[in-house]
C-alpha cells in the first residue's frame, strides 16, 4: 500500500467536497493509477500526478485536448510519448487546480520539450488563475508517468 510506504494510514487521507484529496497533516498528495501501475506524490507544494500507458489510440482524441502544443510537437517516432506527455502535464495541472471545471484545450497550457528532457513547464490560465508549474515526467515501460508541482514553494 502506497500510502503506508510514505509513512501514513487510509485514516490519514480523506476528500473535499470537489473530490481532491487531503492529508491530515496538510500536506499536499495526489494519486493515479493505470492499468498495473499506481502511484502517489507527497509534498509541500501543490502537487499532480499521472500515469498513462502510451497508446496509439491518443492520436483519435488529441483533438479534445492539443491547442497550443500543435506548435511544437512533430509527428515522428515519438509522437505518442509527446502526447501522452501532454496528456499527462494537463491531467496532473488538472489535479492541483482546486475548482474543477478547466478544460484542458483551452486553460491549461503545455511549454514545448523534447521527450529527452524529462522536463517543462505549464500553466494553468482561467479567470482568476493565471499559474506557472513545474512538470516532470518519464518513460516507464510502455508507460508515461507525469507530476506538476508548484515551483514558488521550497520543500
Amino acid at each position: 500500500h502506497l500510502l503506508k510506504e510514505a509513512g501514513y494510514s487510509d485514516f490519514n487521507l480523506f476528500y473535499n467536497g470537489n473530490g481532491k484529496p487531503h492529508l491530515t497533516d496538510n500536506k499536499c498528495i495526489s494519486i493515479t493509477h493505470s492499468f498495473t501501475f499506481s502511484a502517489i506524490i507527497i509534498s509541500d507544494r501543490e502537487v499532480g500526478i499521472d500515469i498513462e500507458k502510451n497508446r496509439e489510440k491518443i492520436k483519435v482524441i488529441q483533438h479534445k485536448f492539443v491547442n497550443f502544443e500543435r506548435g511544437f510537437i512533430h509527428k515522428n517516432d515519438d509522437y505518442i510519448e509527446q502526447l501522452t506527455v501532454i496528456w499527462g502535464a494537463k491531467e496532473s495541472l488538472y489535479k492541483i487546480y482546486p475548482y474543477g471545471g478547466l478544460t484542458f484545450k483551452n486553460d491549461i497550457d503545455i511549454n514545448p520539450f523534447q521527450i529527452s528532457d524529462r522536463k517543462t513547464t505549464g500553466y494553468i490560465k482561467v479567470k482568476d488563475w493565471d499559474k506557472k508549474y513545474d512538470i516532470r515526467f518519464e518513460q516507464l515501460e510502455n508507460f508515461t508517468l507525469v507530476y506538476a508541482l508548484d515551483p514558488n514553494k521550497d520543500d
